[in-house]
Protein backbone atom coordinates (compact mmCIF):
# COMPACT_ATOMS: atom_id res chain seq x y z
CA UNK A 1 0.00 0.00 0.00
CA UNK A 2 1.13 3.30 -1.22
CA UNK A 3 1.36 5.83 2.18
CA UNK A 4 2.38 9.65 1.96
CA UNK A 5 5.52 10.46 3.73
CA UNK A 6 5.98 14.24 3.48
CA UNK A 7 7.12 14.13 7.47
CA UNK A 8 9.85 11.82 6.87
CA UNK A 9 10.97 14.17 3.39
CA UNK A 10 11.27 16.97 5.25
CA UNK A 11 13.36 15.18 8.01
CA UNK A 12 15.37 13.99 5.14
CA UNK A 13 15.77 17.65 3.42
CA UNK A 14 14.70 16.95 0.07
CA UNK A 15 11.50 19.03 0.59
CA UNK A 16 10.84 22.08 3.00
CA UNK A 17 8.44 22.38 5.83
CA UNK A 18 8.30 23.91 9.19
CA UNK A 19 8.24 21.20 11.63
CA UNK A 20 11.05 21.38 14.19
CA UNK A 21 12.97 18.43 15.47
CA UNK A 22 12.51 17.99 19.27
CA UNK A 23 15.01 16.03 21.49
CA UNK A 24 14.65 12.58 22.72
CA UNK A 25 13.20 12.10 26.21
CA UNK A 26 16.29 12.37 28.75
CA UNK A 27 16.40 9.79 31.54
CA UNK A 28 20.30 9.13 32.32
CA UNK A 29 21.99 6.82 34.15
CA UNK A 30 23.52 8.25 37.28
CA UNK A 31 27.33 7.66 37.92
CA UNK A 32 28.31 4.91 40.00
CA UNK A 33 31.37 5.08 42.32
CA UNK A 34 33.73 3.40 39.93
CA UNK A 35 35.56 5.02 37.48
CA UNK A 36 33.95 5.48 34.12
CA UNK A 37 36.11 4.82 30.98
CA UNK A 38 36.64 5.82 27.27
CA UNK A 39 35.29 3.46 24.97
CA UNK A 40 38.05 2.13 22.81
CA UNK A 41 38.69 3.04 19.54
CA UNK A 42 38.79 -0.60 17.99
CA UNK A 43 37.40 -3.81 19.11
CA UNK A 44 40.44 -5.39 18.70
CA UNK A 45 41.68 -6.42 15.25
CA UNK A 46 45.11 -6.09 14.36
CA UNK A 47 44.48 -5.71 11.01
CA UNK A 48 42.05 -2.57 11.58
CA UNK A 49 42.87 -0.88 14.35
CA UNK A 50 40.32 1.56 14.50
CA UNK A 51 37.25 -0.78 13.01
CA UNK A 52 34.59 -1.54 16.13
CA UNK A 53 34.35 -0.21 19.41
CA UNK A 54 35.05 -0.62 23.18
CA UNK A 55 32.40 -0.44 25.63
CA UNK A 56 29.54 -1.18 23.38
CA UNK A 57 27.11 -3.69 21.81
CA UNK A 58 24.85 -2.70 19.19
CA UNK A 59 21.48 -4.54 19.01
CA UNK A 60 20.08 -3.03 15.79
CA UNK A 61 20.00 -0.04 13.16
CA UNK A 62 17.28 1.76 12.04
CA UNK A 63 18.70 3.47 8.49
CA UNK A 64 17.09 6.69 6.82
CA UNK A 65 19.15 7.65 3.93
CA UNK A 66 18.38 9.36 1.21
CA UNK A 67 20.25 9.37 -1.94
CA UNK A 68 20.56 12.14 -4.80
CA UNK A 69 22.15 10.74 -7.50
CA UNK A 70 24.10 14.06 -7.92
CA UNK A 71 26.35 12.17 -5.64
CA UNK A 72 25.04 13.67 -1.99
CA UNK A 73 23.60 11.33 0.56
CA UNK A 74 22.10 12.83 3.75
CA UNK A 75 19.62 10.97 6.66
CA UNK A 76 20.14 9.78 9.86
CA UNK A 77 20.23 6.78 12.04
CA UNK A 78 19.18 5.22 14.88
CA UNK A 79 21.59 2.50 16.89
CA UNK A 80 19.90 0.98 19.70
CA UNK A 81 23.07 -0.19 21.84
CA UNK A 82 23.85 -1.66 25.48
CA UNK A 83 27.05 -0.58 27.63
CA UNK A 84 29.35 -3.70 28.03
CA UNK A 85 30.91 -0.78 30.50
CA UNK A 86 30.99 1.90 31.88
CA UNK A 87 31.22 4.79 29.98
CA UNK A 88 32.15 8.61 29.80
CA UNK A 89 32.72 8.68 25.97
CA UNK A 90 32.41 6.08 23.38
CA UNK A 91 32.74 6.05 19.50
CA UNK A 92 31.39 5.01 16.35
CA UNK A 93 33.44 4.55 12.79
CA UNK A 94 31.89 7.06 9.97
CA UNK A 95 33.24 8.98 7.76
CA UNK A 96 30.24 11.68 6.32
CA UNK A 97 30.01 15.02 8.08
CA UNK A 98 27.74 14.85 11.41
CA UNK A 99 25.33 17.52 12.02
CA UNK A 100 23.73 16.10 15.59
CA UNK A 101 23.90 13.61 18.00
CA UNK A 102 20.89 12.18 20.49
CA UNK A 103 21.18 10.22 23.38
CA UNK A 104 17.90 8.66 25.00
CA UNK A 105 20.27 8.62 27.96
CA UNK A 106 20.40 12.82 28.26
CA UNK A 107 22.25 15.49 26.13
CA UNK A 108 25.98 14.52 24.46
CA UNK A 109 28.45 16.27 22.72
CA UNK A 110 30.47 14.69 19.87
CA UNK A 111 34.15 15.34 17.25
CA UNK A 112 36.07 14.11 15.55
CA UNK A 113 39.35 12.65 16.78
CA UNK A 114 40.28 11.08 13.67
CA UNK A 115 38.00 11.12 10.52
CA UNK A 116 36.88 7.18 10.84
CA UNK A 117 36.01 7.99 14.03
CA UNK A 118 32.91 9.88 15.58
CA UNK A 119 33.18 9.83 19.36
CA UNK A 120 30.01 10.72 21.43
CA UNK A 121 30.63 12.30 24.82
CA UNK A 122 27.35 12.10 26.71
CA UNK A 123 26.71 15.00 29.42
CA UNK A 124 26.47 12.19 32.15
CA UNK A 125 28.33 8.95 32.49
CA UNK A 126 26.09 5.99 31.08
CA UNK A 127 26.24 2.71 33.59
CA UNK A 128 27.19 -0.92 32.42
CA UNK A 129 24.21 -2.85 30.86
CA UNK A 130 22.09 0.02 30.21
CA UNK A 131 20.31 0.39 26.59
CA UNK A 132 21.01 3.70 24.28
CA UNK A 133 19.22 4.98 21.72
CA UNK A 134 21.82 6.86 19.78
CA UNK A 135 20.43 9.30 16.81
CA UNK A 136 23.03 10.52 14.57
CA UNK A 137 22.27 13.19 11.34
CA UNK A 138 24.42 13.50 8.60
CA UNK A 139 24.84 14.59 4.86
CA UNK A 140 27.44 14.81 2.81
CA UNK A 141 28.82 13.06 -0.53
CA UNK A 142 30.40 9.60 -0.06
CA UNK A 143 32.97 9.46 -3.20
CA UNK A 144 34.80 12.25 -0.92
CA UNK A 145 36.53 9.98 1.47
CA UNK A 146 38.48 7.04 1.84
CA UNK A 147 39.55 4.83 4.87
CA UNK A 148 41.96 2.19 4.66
CA UNK A 149 43.14 2.87 1.43
CA UNK A 150 39.93 2.23 0.27
CA UNK A 151 37.50 4.14 -1.83
CA UNK A 152 34.39 2.42 -1.54
CA UNK A 153 31.62 4.59 -3.11
CA UNK A 154 31.02 3.25 -6.63
CA UNK A 155 28.35 5.56 -8.43
CA UNK A 156 27.04 7.02 -11.36
CA UNK A 157 24.30 8.81 -12.77
CA UNK A 158 22.42 6.04 -13.15
CA UNK A 159 23.15 3.83 -9.96
CA UNK A 160 24.53 3.56 -6.99
CA UNK A 161 25.61 0.74 -4.65
CA UNK A 162 26.90 0.48 -0.88
CA UNK A 163 29.03 -2.25 -1.90
CA UNK A 164 32.31 -3.86 -0.57
CA UNK A 165 34.37 -5.40 1.84
CA UNK A 166 36.01 -5.30 4.48
CA UNK A 167 34.39 -1.58 5.07
CA UNK A 168 31.49 0.01 3.56
CA UNK A 169 29.03 1.10 6.63
CA UNK A 170 30.78 4.37 7.35
CA UNK A 171 30.31 5.40 3.72
CA UNK A 172 26.51 5.21 4.60
CA UNK A 173 25.72 5.07 8.53
CA UNK A 174 27.55 4.98 11.50
CA UNK A 175 28.50 1.87 12.98
CA UNK A 176 30.31 -0.62 14.65
CA UNK A 177 32.07 -1.73 12.22
CA UNK A 178 33.51 -5.04 12.82
CA UNK A 179 31.72 -8.25 11.92
CA UNK A 180 31.96 -9.50 16.29
CA UNK A 181 28.97 -6.76 16.40
CA UNK A 182 26.33 -8.08 14.26
CA UNK A 183 23.11 -6.73 14.90
CA UNK A 184 19.44 -6.46 13.23
CA UNK A 185 19.39 -3.99 10.12
CA UNK A 186 16.24 -1.77 9.46
CA UNK A 187 16.36 0.23 5.94
CA UNK A 188 15.02 2.72 4.69
CA UNK A 189 16.42 4.17 1.51
CA UNK A 190 14.99 7.39 -0.41
CA UNK A 191 15.64 7.93 -3.72
CA UNK A 192 13.69 9.97 -6.59
CA UNK A 193 10.56 8.19 -7.49
CA UNK A 194 11.74 6.90 -10.64
CA UNK A 195 14.12 4.93 -9.51
CA UNK A 196 14.31 1.72 -7.88
CA UNK A 197 15.80 0.41 -4.33
CA UNK A 198 17.02 -3.27 -3.76
CA UNK A 199 18.74 -4.58 0.11
CA UNK A 200 18.80 -6.95 2.49
CA UNK A 201 16.16 -8.99 3.50
CA UNK A 202 12.50 -8.63 2.46
CA UNK A 203 10.76 -4.88 0.63
CA UNK A 204 8.11 -4.74 3.34
CA UNK A 205 6.92 -1.45 1.95
CA UNK A 206 7.21 1.94 -0.44
CA UNK A 207 5.98 5.11 0.24
CA UNK A 208 6.40 7.58 -2.38
CA UNK A 209 5.67 11.23 -1.80
CA UNK A 210 6.58 14.76 -3.27
CA UNK A 211 8.42 13.19 -6.22
CA UNK A 212 10.29 10.53 -4.28
CA UNK A 213 10.01 6.89 -2.99
CA UNK A 214 11.40 5.51 0.63
CA UNK A 215 12.11 1.83 0.19
CA UNK A 216 12.08 -0.22 3.41
CA UNK A 217 14.15 -3.43 3.57
CA UNK A 218 14.57 -5.64 6.46
CA UNK A 219 14.43 -9.27 8.02
CA UNK A 220 17.72 -10.25 6.95
CA UNK A 221 18.77 -11.55 10.31
CA UNK A 222 21.57 -10.48 12.45
CA UNK A 223 24.36 -8.94 10.16
CA UNK A 224 28.04 -7.79 10.04
CA UNK A 225 28.07 -4.21 8.86
CA UNK A 226 30.08 -4.55 6.11
CA UNK A 227 27.32 -6.84 4.42
CA UNK A 228 24.21 -4.64 4.69
CA UNK A 229 23.96 -2.80 1.67
CA UNK A 230 21.71 -0.73 -1.40
CA UNK A 231 21.91 -0.43 -5.02
CA UNK A 232 19.46 2.44 -6.45
CA UNK A 233 18.99 2.76 -10.07
CA UNK A 234 16.48 1.44 -12.57
CA UNK A 235 15.66 -2.69 -12.54
CA UNK A 236 13.65 -5.49 -13.63
CA UNK A 237 13.00 -7.69 -10.87
CA UNK A 238 11.39 -11.00 -10.12
CA UNK A 239 9.97 -12.15 -7.21
CA UNK A 240 8.19 -15.74 -5.74
CA UNK A 241 8.93 -18.85 -4.18
CA UNK A 242 11.00 -22.15 -5.12
CA UNK A 243 12.53 -24.88 -3.67
CA UNK A 244 10.61 -23.58 -0.78
CA UNK A 245 12.83 -20.53 -0.09
CA UNK A 246 11.19 -16.58 -1.11
CA UNK A 247 13.77 -15.00 -3.76
CA UNK A 248 13.82 -11.23 -4.67
CA UNK A 249 15.81 -10.69 -7.87
CA UNK A 250 17.07 -7.82 -9.49
CA UNK A 251 18.59 -6.81 -13.10
CA UNK A 252 19.79 -3.55 -13.91
CA UNK A 253 18.07 -1.95 -17.28
CA UNK A 254 21.32 -0.23 -18.23
CA UNK A 255 22.48 -3.25 -19.52
CA UNK A 256 21.56 -3.82 -23.31
CA UNK A 257 18.73 -6.25 -23.64
CA UNK A 258 20.35 -9.50 -24.21
CA UNK A 259 22.77 -9.31 -21.16
CA UNK A 260 19.91 -8.16 -19.36
CA UNK A 261 18.24 -11.24 -19.86
CA UNK A 262 20.99 -13.74 -19.79
CA UNK A 263 21.50 -12.34 -16.14
CA UNK A 264 17.84 -12.67 -15.24
CA UNK A 265 17.99 -16.09 -16.38
CA UNK A 266 20.68 -16.49 -14.33
CA UNK A 267 19.81 -15.28 -11.63
CA UNK A 268 16.36 -17.43 -11.32
CA UNK A 269 18.80 -20.34 -10.57
CA UNK A 270 19.33 -18.70 -6.69
CA UNK A 271 16.77 -20.80 -5.18
CA UNK A 272 17.67 -23.94 -6.54
CA UNK A 273 21.44 -23.79 -5.24
CA UNK A 274 20.61 -22.46 -2.07
CA UNK A 275 18.48 -25.45 -1.88
CA UNK A 276 21.76 -27.89 -2.85
CA UNK A 277 23.87 -26.04 -0.64
CA UNK A 278 21.05 -27.26 2.43
CA UNK A 279 22.38 -30.82 1.23
CA UNK A 280 26.01 -30.09 1.44
CA UNK A 281 26.22 -27.77 4.56
CA UNK A 282 22.75 -27.84 6.95
CA UNK A 283 20.12 -25.61 6.91
CA UNK A 284 19.60 -22.55 5.37
CA UNK A 285 20.12 -19.39 8.62
CA UNK A 286 17.97 -16.65 6.28
CA UNK A 287 14.60 -16.59 5.17
CA UNK A 288 14.74 -14.81 1.21
CA UNK A 289 17.26 -14.94 -1.06
CA UNK A 290 17.82 -13.64 -4.05
CA UNK A 291 20.60 -11.53 -5.87
CA UNK A 292 20.83 -8.19 -7.68
CA UNK A 293 23.19 -7.50 -10.83
CA UNK A 294 24.43 -4.14 -11.67
CA UNK A 295 25.19 -1.91 -14.83
CA UNK A 296 28.40 -0.57 -12.02
CA UNK A 297 31.83 -2.48 -12.05
CA UNK A 298 33.20 -2.38 -9.08
CA UNK A 299 35.62 -4.96 -10.30
CA UNK A 300 34.26 -7.84 -7.76
CA UNK A 301 31.27 -9.28 -6.54
CA UNK A 302 30.18 -9.50 -3.11
CA UNK A 303 27.90 -11.49 -0.54
CA UNK A 304 25.68 -9.38 0.50
CA UNK A 305 23.61 -10.93 3.18
CA UNK A 306 20.65 -12.83 1.76
CA UNK A 307 21.27 -10.86 -1.84
CA UNK A 308 24.39 -11.18 -3.59
CA UNK A 309 25.55 -8.13 -5.92
CA UNK A 310 27.07 -9.14 -9.47
CA UNK A 311 28.65 -6.94 -11.74
CA UNK A 312 26.90 -7.33 -15.33
CA UNK A 313 26.42 -10.63 -14.99
CA UNK A 314 26.51 -14.19 -13.62
CA UNK A 315 28.25 -17.27 -14.23
CA UNK A 316 26.87 -20.21 -12.13
CA UNK A 317 29.89 -21.26 -9.85
CA UNK A 318 30.26 -17.56 -8.95
CA UNK A 319 26.60 -17.90 -7.80
CA UNK A 320 27.49 -20.80 -6.01
CA UNK A 321 30.43 -18.63 -4.58
CA UNK A 322 28.57 -16.17 -3.42
CA UNK A 323 25.49 -18.24 -2.32
CA UNK A 324 27.95 -20.35 -0.11
CA UNK A 325 29.01 -17.35 1.91
CA UNK A 326 25.48 -17.19 3.19
CA UNK A 327 26.62 -20.06 5.47
CA UNK A 328 30.40 -18.82 5.31
CA UNK A 329 30.86 -15.38 6.44
CA UNK A 330 27.33 -14.02 6.51
CA UNK A 331 25.51 -16.59 9.18
CA UNK A 332 29.52 -17.84 10.24
CA UNK A 333 30.94 -14.49 10.41
CA UNK A 334 35.26 -14.39 10.50
CA UNK A 335 35.88 -13.66 14.28
CA UNK A 336 39.45 -11.66 13.25
CA UNK A 337 40.12 -10.51 9.75
CA UNK A 338 43.01 -12.89 9.94
CA UNK A 339 39.91 -15.88 9.52
CA UNK A 340 39.17 -14.78 5.95
CA UNK A 341 40.00 -17.87 4.52
CA UNK A 342 37.33 -19.34 6.23
CA UNK A 343 34.75 -17.61 4.43
CA UNK A 344 36.79 -17.21 0.84
CA UNK A 345 38.82 -21.13 0.85
CA UNK A 346 34.46 -22.41 2.28
CA UNK A 347 33.36 -20.52 -0.91
CA UNK A 348 35.61 -22.07 -3.38
CA UNK A 349 35.42 -25.16 -1.93
CA UNK A 350 31.70 -25.23 -2.89
CA UNK A 351 32.90 -24.21 -6.63
CA UNK A 352 34.37 -27.70 -6.92
CA UNK A 353 32.00 -29.80 -4.98
CA UNK A 354 29.09 -28.21 -6.83
CA UNK A 355 30.81 -29.50 -10.19
CA UNK A 356 31.61 -32.77 -8.63
CA UNK A 357 28.15 -32.99 -8.15
CA UNK A 358 26.77 -32.27 -11.10
CA UNK A 359 28.59 -34.47 -13.89
CA UNK A 360 32.47 -32.87 -13.84
CA UNK A 361 35.56 -33.50 -11.87
CA UNK A 362 36.00 -34.75 -9.03
CA UNK A 363 37.25 -32.23 -5.91
CA UNK A 364 40.34 -35.05 -5.14
CA UNK A 365 40.76 -34.55 -8.88
CA UNK A 366 41.08 -30.77 -8.67
CA UNK A 367 43.24 -30.93 -5.58
CA UNK A 368 46.07 -32.88 -7.27
CA UNK A 369 45.90 -31.35 -10.30
CA UNK A 370 45.61 -27.84 -8.25
CA UNK A 371 49.03 -29.28 -6.05
CA UNK A 372 51.10 -30.84 -9.38
CA UNK A 373 50.32 -27.59 -11.56
CA UNK A 374 52.07 -25.50 -9.17
CA UNK A 375 55.64 -26.09 -8.51
CA UNK A 376 57.38 -25.59 -4.89
CA UNK A 377 59.13 -22.55 -5.75
CA UNK A 378 56.29 -20.65 -6.57
CA UNK A 379 54.92 -17.65 -4.93
CA UNK A 380 51.36 -19.22 -4.31
CA UNK A 381 53.18 -21.28 -1.64
CA UNK A 382 54.52 -17.68 0.41
CA UNK A 383 50.97 -16.67 1.89
CA UNK A 384 50.24 -17.89 5.03
CA UNK A 385 46.84 -18.45 4.60
CA UNK A 386 45.62 -18.35 8.26
CA UNK A 387 47.63 -14.69 8.79
CA UNK A 388 47.53 -13.33 5.26
CA UNK A 389 47.87 -9.71 6.77
CA UNK A 390 45.24 -7.16 5.86
CA UNK A 391 46.93 -6.18 2.73
CA UNK A 392 46.45 -9.68 1.20
CA UNK A 393 43.22 -10.08 2.71
CA UNK A 394 41.56 -11.30 -0.71
CA UNK A 395 45.04 -12.54 -2.55
CA UNK A 396 44.47 -15.76 -4.81
CA UNK A 397 45.84 -18.00 -2.26
CA UNK A 398 43.83 -17.13 0.26
CA UNK A 399 40.83 -18.60 -1.99
CA UNK A 400 42.78 -21.52 -3.90
CA UNK A 401 45.18 -22.73 -0.95
CA UNK A 402 41.69 -22.07 1.45
CA UNK A 403 39.75 -24.53 -0.70
CA UNK A 404 42.70 -27.14 -1.08
CA UNK A 405 43.28 -27.32 2.33
CA UNK A 406 39.06 -28.52 2.79
CA UNK A 407 39.88 -30.98 0.14
CA UNK A 408 42.30 -32.11 1.62
CA UNK A 409 40.84 -32.25 5.01
CA UNK A 410 38.15 -34.42 3.41
CA UNK A 411 40.70 -37.04 1.71
CA UNK A 412 42.48 -37.18 5.23
CA UNK A 413 39.33 -37.73 6.94
CA UNK A 414 36.95 -39.02 5.06
CA UNK A 415 34.07 -37.69 2.92
CA UNK A 416 31.08 -38.75 5.42
CA UNK A 417 33.05 -37.18 8.66
CA UNK A 418 34.20 -34.36 6.93
CA UNK A 419 30.43 -33.66 5.41
CA UNK A 420 29.30 -34.04 9.19
CA UNK A 421 32.11 -31.98 10.13
CA UNK A 422 30.94 -28.88 8.01
CA UNK A 423 26.82 -29.01 8.99
CA UNK A 424 28.36 -29.23 12.41
CA UNK A 425 30.19 -25.78 12.19
CA UNK A 426 27.49 -24.21 10.44
CA UNK A 427 25.02 -25.19 13.17
CA UNK A 428 27.61 -24.53 16.19
CA UNK A 429 28.17 -20.80 14.87
CA UNK A 430 25.28 -20.15 13.51
CA UNK A 431 24.30 -16.40 13.36
CA UNK A 432 27.80 -16.23 15.26
CA UNK A 433 31.71 -16.24 14.70
CA UNK A 434 34.35 -18.61 14.05
CA UNK A 435 38.05 -18.93 14.62
CA UNK A 436 40.50 -20.54 12.69
CA UNK A 437 41.32 -22.12 15.98
CA UNK A 438 37.78 -23.23 16.74
CA UNK A 439 37.41 -24.88 13.23
CA UNK A 440 40.43 -26.79 14.02
CA UNK A 441 39.78 -28.44 16.95
CA UNK A 442 36.26 -29.30 15.63
CA UNK A 443 37.81 -30.73 13.05
CA UNK A 444 39.88 -33.17 15.63
CA UNK A 445 36.56 -33.77 17.51
CA UNK A 446 34.64 -35.15 14.69
CA UNK A 447 37.25 -36.83 13.22
CA UNK A 448 39.00 -38.23 16.56
CA UNK A 449 42.77 -37.34 14.96
CA UNK A 450 45.50 -35.34 16.01
CA UNK A 451 45.25 -32.59 13.20
CA UNK A 452 47.95 -30.13 14.12
CA UNK A 453 51.14 -31.32 11.25
CA UNK A 454 48.07 -30.96 8.64
CA UNK A 455 46.85 -27.57 9.41
CA UNK A 456 50.10 -26.54 10.00
CA UNK A 457 51.26 -27.62 6.34
CA UNK A 458 48.32 -26.52 4.79
CA UNK A 459 47.74 -22.82 6.85
CA UNK A 460 50.25 -21.94 9.13
CA UNK A 461 52.77 -22.12 7.42
CA UNK A 462 54.10 -20.92 4.03
CA UNK A 463 55.66 -23.63 1.67
CA UNK A 464 53.91 -26.13 -0.40
CA UNK A 465 53.05 -29.21 1.43
CA UNK A 466 54.85 -32.42 1.36
CA UNK A 467 53.20 -34.62 -1.09
CA UNK A 468 51.55 -37.51 1.32
CA UNK A 469 48.79 -39.08 2.78
CA UNK A 470 48.56 -37.09 5.61
CA UNK A 471 48.09 -33.81 4.27
CA UNK A 472 45.46 -35.28 2.62
CA UNK A 473 47.35 -36.07 -1.01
Amino acid sequence: MLIRLASVLVALGLVTGGASVRPMGAEHALAAAAPAGTGAAGIGDPYFPEDGNGGINVLSYDIHDAYRFTGHLSGWTRLTLRTTERLRSFDLDFLLPVSSVRLSTGAATFDRPTHHELRITPQHTILEGTTVRVTVRYSGRPERYAYAGESNWVADASEAEAVNEPHMAPWWFPANDHPLDKARMDLHITVPDDRQVVANGRLLGVRRAAGHATYHWGGGGPMATYLAFFVAGRFVVRQGTSHHLPYYVAVSRQLAPGPRRAALRGLLHTSAIVAWLQSQVGRYAFGPTGGVVTALDPGFSLENQTRPVYPRGVVKLLMVHELAHQWFGDSVSVHHWADVWLNEGFATYMEHRWTEGHGGQTTARWLRQAYDSTPADSSFWDLVVADPGAGDLFDWPVYQRGGMTLAALRNRIGSATFGQLLRRWTTLHRHGHGSTAEFEALAEKRSGQDLTAFFDAWVHHPGRPADTTENGL
